[in-house]
């Protein structure tokens, strides 16, 4: 008993997957901006089932965030080179991870940040419709 209580007073429930700590979803107000770390994903993640249900390729322009509703679309600038891509949200991180946003391999390429690891990005919020600039793959005409 005093281990629930104290979970619960850590914000920590089973209800939520094996003890894993409480997320809260914001609303995706198109134009919100969010500035901090970006990584990619590691390939042992490669074909494993994302939060929506969708089977993970590092090929496609796809991102993990913790606070965003699944499906925003979201552009992600790397700050040291300006350079940008557009991705949907279709995964979350570990509760436990402070980065912002966790990107495919193909995602992070474009951005010019896989040598590196890590990246300090600007995230804007596009909205939950598609962007009519982006494809399928969430891909920006602008990234081609």
């Amino acid at each position: 008993m005093k281990n629930l209580l104290l979970l619960s007073l850590l914000g920590v429930s089973s209800a939520f997957g094996q003890g894993q700590a409480k997320r809260q979803v914001i609303a995706a107000n198109v134009g919100t901006i969010q500035y901090g770390i970006a990584s990619f994903y590691a390939d042992k993640f490669e074909g494993l089932t994302t939060s929506t249900g969708e089977k993970f390729s590092q090929k496609k322009l796809t991102a993990a965030h913790n606070t965003l509703p699944l499906g925003t679309w979201i552009r992600v600038t790397n700050l040291r080179n300006k350079k940008s891509v557009i991705v949907r949200v279709n995964d979350r991180l570990h509760a436990r991870n402070t980065r912002l946003v966790d990107l495919t391999r193909e995602a992070a390429r474009r951005l010019g940040y896989i040598g590196y690891g890590l990246a300090k990005v600007k995230v804007e919020v596009l909205g939950t419709k598609k962007p009519d600039y982006a494809d399928e793959e969430g891909e920006s005409e602008h990234d081609k």
